[in-house]
């Protein structure tokens, strides 16, 4: 039986899978329709050449921007086509009119990969507040802190990669915008997964998590006035991918975004009501959380490689999960847990199997 009421939907609309598929956070799979547009893209380039074919595609392309725009609450002309979300992350800092020694303020769940690219370009990163434990931005305080100091701006992960944790984006946004300071958020892991209208600046993402879209396509929007999308779209790119992307939106908004949002975040607290207290794992979210990724973490004693070592052997046996490690969020943690993120087609039966390995491992 399918948790969500769009399980049957959702799955019949794909493959079969090989696998229990626990991983969405990492790579959701594209339906047939998606796997035929980008097929068939791929078919028309060979027959008519590259370039043709993508002049003849300018009707669905257009439509993919428009629709990943909406999603993100910009317009069509204030968005731009990168390979990834980091790909993506670059070349807003590369054309963006910073100072030299620009100031950013991050969440504590802040990427790894995202720190290093402040830190590459010299910029002074300062985390901001938290006190519920769980690395979600306390807006009283940050409304406090802006009173006295300003960042040249603030980024934001809106769900981090190492957690399931939904940080208060549209809140820090309102703060940050009454105090003159703009907002850039990293949408990879929120797309498709929450609303993502939150009135930031900036907003970038990728098409292979939650959208279940093919792999190598992100995105950038932006509203500043210093930033052009056309400066920042690469013109050589994976096209059959962005028409793909373009189809599985489309599918989302068949399916109803909201509705996909809520049934989301209902497999989400499923699955840590079924996981909660299996053998000596650790719920690392509360269980109302408002996302469908659950983290555990391991057993007293467990170091990192135990919990790598964990996630072969589920994979081993046909489980596929994550080990988010402890670059994911370095601000936060120095542990290693298992994330566990379905899509919309889990099963009841799946999260059993994943329970009984954890409780022969968690001893």
């Amino acid at each position: 039986m399918y948790i969500s009421e769009l399980g049957e939907l959702w799955h019949r609309a794909r493959v079969e899978p090989s696998i229990v598929h626990l991983d969405s956070a990492a790579a959701s799979r594209s339906s047939n329709k998606v796997i035929e547009a980008v097929t068939a893209h791929l078919w028309r380039e060979s027959e008519r050449g590259g370039y043709v074919a993508q002049e003849q595609s300018s009707d669905l392309l257009a439509r993919t921007r428009r629709d990943i725009a909406a999603l993100v609450g910009h317009t069509a002309d204030e968005l731009a086509f990168r390979e990834s979300a980091l790909a993506a992350l670059r070349a807003l800092l590369t054309y963006w009119n910073m100072p030299v020694s620009a100031t950013v303020w991050v969440a504590p769940n802040e990427y790894g990969p995202n720190l290093d690219q402040f830190e590459r370009r010299g910029y002074a990163v300062h985390t901001m507040p938290s006190t519920d434990g769980y690395g979600r931005v306390d807006t009283d305080a940050l409304e406090n802190m802006l009173q006295f100091e300003q960042p040249d701006f603030i980024h934001v992960c809106h769900i981090g990669s190492h957690s399931g944790i939904v940080q208060p984006v549209a809140k820090i946004v309102e703060l940050a915008h009454t105090a003159g300071v703009p907002v850039v958020v990293d949408a990879a892991q929120a797309l498709g997964q929450v609303n993502c209208v939150t009135g930031a600046d900036v907003v970038y993402g990728t098409s292979r998590k939650w959208v279940a879209g093919p792999r190598g396509v992100g995105f950038l929007a932006t509203r500043s006035d210093s930033l052009r999308p056309v400066e920042i779209e690469s013109s050589e790119a994976f096209i059959a991918g962005r028409i793909g992307l373009g189809v599985a939106v489309q599918e989302l908004q068949s399916f109803g975004v909201e509705k996909i949002h809520r049934e989301l975040a209902a497999i989400g607290k499923y699955t840590r009501e079924r996981l909660f207290g299996v053998g000596s794992w650790e719920l690392m979210e509360p269980v109302e959380e408002q996302s469908a990724i659950a983290t555990l973490a391991p057993p007293p004693g467990w170091g990192p490689s135990d919990v790598v070592a964990a996630r072969d052997r589920l994979r081993s046996i046909g489980i596929l999960v994550t080990c988010a490690e402890s670059w994911r969020a370095p601000l936060y943690t120095e542990q290693s847990v298992l994330r566990i993120s379905p899509h919309l087609d889990l099963r009841r039966n799946h999260l059993d199997q994943l329970a009984t390995e954890l409780r022969g491992m968690g001893y």
